[in-house]
């Protein structure tokens, strides 16, 4: 029996379980959650323990993903778990369409209606969200958040962490820095430093008061 553990038992994680449940590589899945034994199911799914049972899931016949929208949160918990010897696997709604030519790394989500176009390349860890849309040769680092109907056209770099608000769009060959907030809504039409905030039309940079 293959078994597919989700870390996080939130909202994400309800959408990435009916995701997997419906991609049918599985045979099982559950959540493990810090809230546990307070919260013991999701969407029909049990929550089996808190945080301190990764290591005993851990086996062959186990997968995992993390479905925290926190970035570095997910981040850091990928790498514990990967470095504890877990095996990662890739959610793919099967609504999604990835190219054949694209490159996605284990642990990142893909949502419904998601599209990943040629040669793209996506590190692991991240989410992309429902109807957003990744152009060719985009390269999305670890841990990044493409938000729902966000849009990035070909060539765009993303750099960890980083997150695309709901509904932006990114111009072709634009290079948005680690730790980035794109707004909603936002159109950025040049480059995003690291830790840098942007939003509107075009995009700028929020000002401290």
């Amino acid at each position: 029996m293959t078994r597919l553990v989700i870390v996080g038992a939130g909202g994400h994680a309800a959408v990435v379980a009916e995701a997997a449940d419906l991609q049918g590589a599985w045979d099982d899945i559950c959540f493990i959650d810090d809230k546990y034994p307070d919260v013991d199911e999701v969407v029909g799914f049990p929550v089996v323990g808190d945080s301190s049972a990764v290591h005993a899931l851990i086996s062959d016949q186990v997968d995992f993903v993390v479905a925290i929208g926190n970035n570095g949160t997910r981040l850091e918990l990928h790498r514990q778990i990967d470095n504890s010897g877990g095996h990662f696997v890739t959610v793919v709604h099967p609504s999604a369409c990835v190219s054949s030519s694209a490159r996605v790394q284990p642990g990142t989500v893909i949502l419904a209606q998601a599209v990943v176009n040629a040669r793209a390349t996506i590190d692991v860890a991240c989410i992309v969200n429902t109807a957003a849309t990744i152009d060719h040769d985009c390269e999305i680092q670890a841990a990044v958040h493409i938000s729902p109907g966000a849009h990035l056209a070909g060539g765009v770099s993303v750099g960890e962490r980083a997150w695309v608000g709901i509904g932006a769009s990114v111009m072709n060959d634009v290079s948005i820095g680690s730790n980035a907030v794109i707004g909603a809504s936002a159109a950025v039409i040049a480059d995003v430093e690291t830790n840098n905030t942007v939003v509107g039309v075009p995009a700028g940079k929020i000002r401290r008061q």
